[in-house]
């Protein structure tokens, strides 16, 4: 497939941007083919491997979402800053990233543990609390990741 570029290209921004906002926000909307046709989206927490350039999600093992991503892997994940006001303006000032992929569902249980861990740093730096919910619902958790075909990053100033 051939992804749609950027119409308006001044906005588009840098890689070094759009791994930023990838790597410091802490939730997007995980979109997917859902029941009869319609468009599934869902906020979800993620963690960024700069290692594989992945996005990482935990859920639930069963339920709408895991059932989409079972029927059809392809999915589309929107990531947005809070944005900025300059000093005097009413526009706001945002950075977006949209990953385009396909999701797989992480089958090794240590990397799934891991990858839990990651996210929940994004939280919390509490230790003792991550590995209290990693030992009680560490078994109940489904890990997948989105890996990336195309990514459209751009800033935009509402007006």
């Amino acid at each position: 497939m051939e992804f749609r570029k950027l119409a308006r290209s001044r906005q588009q921004l840098s890689q070094e941007e759009c791994i930023d906002l990838l790597r410091n926000e802490m939730r997007g909307v995980l979109s997917v083919h859902g029941d009869g046709g319609y468009p599934y989206g869902m906020p979800l927490n993620h963690w960024y491997c700069e290692e594989d350039g992945k996005l990482y999600f935990h859920s639930g093992k069963k339920g709408h979402r895991t059932d989409s991503m079972l029927a059809d892997d392809r999915a589309s994940y929107c990531v947005i800053d809070s944005g900025i006001r300059e000093e005097g303006e009413w526009p706001l000032h945002f950075k977006s990233v949209i990953v385009f992929g396909r999701l797989s569902i992480v089958e090794d249980h240590e990397k799934a543990l891991e990858i839990s861990r990651r996210i929940s740093l994004k939280f919390t730096q509490d230790q003792e609390y991550i590995d209290n919910e990693i030992l009680h619902f560490g078994d109940a958790v489904l890990c997948f990741s989105l890996t990336p075909e195309h990514i459209c990053r751009k800033k935009v100033k509402e007006s």
